[in-house]
């Protein structure tokens, strides 16, 4: 379909930033439904578990600051991890191998800083690594032994995002349909 798509809109930085946008608005408002529906799930489940303020586990609240920025920042990965995904698939061309590049990318570095034994790559692998700086936001407690601080972490995953993006949007001009 992208010939027609192509043929209809010739200007190709327009049909990709108009994906972006559409693909931005749909993961953001799943990943809302997404986030809001599991917060309510464990308010409602955990205090049957024991997760109780008498025993130190407040009730799950958007009022907490650590809660809300779980929250936002959990829709604001899902959203630059669909982007990412976008750009790397403008980048290679074909669905299959877009999506294998993008589960290696996200899964290796994080493997690999559990495999290697060595503390100082362990931490760069998980500072550099997509998935596991970017996750980094999600965390509510311990906040200090994460190898970067959350929104550091979301940081590096949106530059990865940008990356993809730029050199996707550019052979995307440079290249026939």
């Amino acid at each position: 379909m992208i010939r027609t798509t192509l043929a209809a809109t010739p200007y190709r930085a327009t049909v990709f930033a108009a994906k972006a946008i559409t693909l931005t608005g749909v993961v953001a408002a799943a990943g809302t439904i997404a986030v809001l529906g599991s917060l309510l799930a464990g308010r409602l489940i955990l205090p049957r578990h024991g997760f109780t303020a008498a025993r130190g586990h407040p009730a799950l609240s958007l009022a907490d600051g650590p809660t809300l920025r779980a929250a936002a920042g959990s829709i604001l990965y899902l959203t630059l991890i669909a982007l990412l995904s976008l750009g790397i698939a403008a980048i290679v061309r074909d669905s299959a191998t877009s999506i294998g590049v993008i589960l290696g990318l996200l899964y290796l570095l994080p493997v690999l800083s559990q495999v290697i034994g060595n503390p100082h790559w362990q931490r760069l692998l998980q500072q550099i690594g997509p998935m596991s700086a970017g996750l980094a936001i999600q965390a509510t407690t311990n906040l200090h032994n994460l190898p970067l601080s959350p929104w550091a972490g979301i940081g590096v995953t949106a530059g990865w995002a940008a990356a993809a993006l730029v050199a996707g949007g550019l052979l995307l001009r440079m290249r026939d349909a």
